[in-house]
């Protein structure tokens, strides 16, 4: 018998591509910080892998209103760690069903004004297995997806084997429309789009896309991942903001972000979520959420609606960033929603100014670059909090003014500048 000794082709294809990565600047590095819960958005960096670093004020969490600190979020989590464990058991055929997820999913239909809801393990899943179940239930199914769609509606598209793939222009609803009215009538079609798009910071327009979608026989699937918690009346995204949560068939959001715990979710019809549970196997194959995740949910949600000072404590902070960026002359792009984009215009010099921002200044922002944002629209993602006092942000602005200004843009590279007026 010959034993083969010869190194396997796709070690060297990883060594290649991690150094064309580094050669472009695009190389992700982590960062270690420990969230201080009781100093939130402080951190405390751990330096040469010793606790007890220095402090870091982050400025690119998801958490937007800070409700993964919150003392009730948190101890309803402890509570349901110490009466029912600290894992779920299983997935939720198997023993993995407590009255604490039927609680939470009753929570989340009331929230977008549905019949029901289903949990999943992240926003990502929810994405991926709802929308690769559902474009794989009947033969010839048309998805019209938005350009610049999250990574993991796309997986769940391209994963739905037999279907097709229409791409409309961004937020064009006039591309969209053109697209829907070239498609076969009898066809079953589905616009798949989000409300807010967290790279850029706009957000769609949800009541035109619906009428589109009534005109042409389509169903309509959002995410409100950066919308929930921070969009309407009730925290229930900016379908419940604009009124048309029930122009909507399928909402989906993640318990991540303004809801600062894990997991995602979609609402709509029973019979949908019905049909979802049986047969999405991202769904049927996975472990539930833990009770304590959920418990921690479900106290955050039911906050989160009763407490509209929280979603006009983001704002009024938003609103007071931009106006010390404004009035230092701090380049930023002005978005309709609660995100604050920073253009860099190159992967070295963005990563170059996040790096000095938390080594000088103790300030981290994440540097977003391709395959997030498209090459030469490099940029700082920051997200300006509850939490965020007026020194944070003077020192932040403080500090963009000399960096942007002390860092060169490569010679082969453009950097856009959106600023405000």
């Amino acid at each position: 018998m010959t034993i083969r000794n010869a190194r396997h082709p796709f070690y060297d294809f990883c060594d290649q591509a991690l150094a064309d990565i580094r050669r472009q600047g695009r190389y992700r590095t982590f960062t270690p910080l420990a969230r201080q819960a009781a100093r939130y958005p402080v951190y405390e960096e751990e330096l040469n892998a010793v606790p007890d670093g220095r402090e870091v004020v982050v400025w690119s969490s998801n958490d937007y209103l800070g409700m993964g600190v919150e003392p009730e979020v948190c101890e309803a989590a402890i509570s349901a760690i110490r009466e029912h464990g600290a894992g779920a058991g299983g997935t939720r055929n198997i023993a993995g069903t407590g009255p604490w997820h039927k609680a939470l999913e009753a929570e989340l239909a009331s929230l977008h004004g549905k019949e029901a809801g289903l949990l999943f393990v992240s926003g990502y899943v929810s994405n991926q297995a709802s929308l690769q179940t559902i474009l794989t239930s009947m033969p010839g199914w048309i998805c019209f997806s938005d350009r610049q769609n999250h990574a993991s509606m796309i997986a769940g598209i391209k994963g739905a084997r037999g279907s097709q793939t229409v791409i409309y222009e961004h937020n064009d609803l006039a591309d969209l429309e053109a697209k829907l009215a070239a498609a076969p009538a009898d066809a079953p079609k589905l616009i798949a789009f989000e409300s807010v798009y967290s790279m850029d910071g706009d957000i769609s327009d949800i009541a035109g896309t619906c009428a589109l979608a009534r005109k042409y026989g389509a169903m309509t699937y959002i995410d409100e991942v950066h919308a929930v918690g921070l969009y309407g009346e009730e925290g229930g995204g900016v379908t419940q903001r604009d009124g048309v949560a029930d122009q909507v068939d399928i909402i989906e959001g993640t318990l991540a972000k303004g809801f600062g715990v894990h997991g995602g979710y979609i609402t709509a019809s029973a019979q949908i979520v019905d049909y979802l549970r049986s047969s999405a196997s991202g769904f049927i194959f996975t472990t539930s959420l833990p009770p304590s995740v959920v418990a921690a949910a479900l106290a955050s949600v039911k906050l989160v609606r009763s407490q509209n000072w929280r979603r006009e404590k983001i704002f009024e902070r938003v609103n007071t960033f931009r106006a010390k960026m404004r009035a230092a002359g701090v380049p930023f792009t002005m978005t309709p929603s609660h995100i604050v984009p920073v253009p860099v215009g190159d992967a070295e010099r963005c990563k170059t100014i996040s790096r000095r921002l938390l080594n000088d200044y103790g300030l981290y922002a994440t540097p977003i670059n391709y395959p997030t944002v498209a090459r030469g629209t490099e940029r700082l993602r920051l997200t300006p909090g509850p939490f965020h006092t007026d020194e944070m942000m003077d020192r932040m602005v403080e500090a963009l003014g000399v960096l942007l200004a002390e860092v060169p843009v490569p010679s082969s590279g453009q950097t856009p500048v959106d600023k405000a007026a």
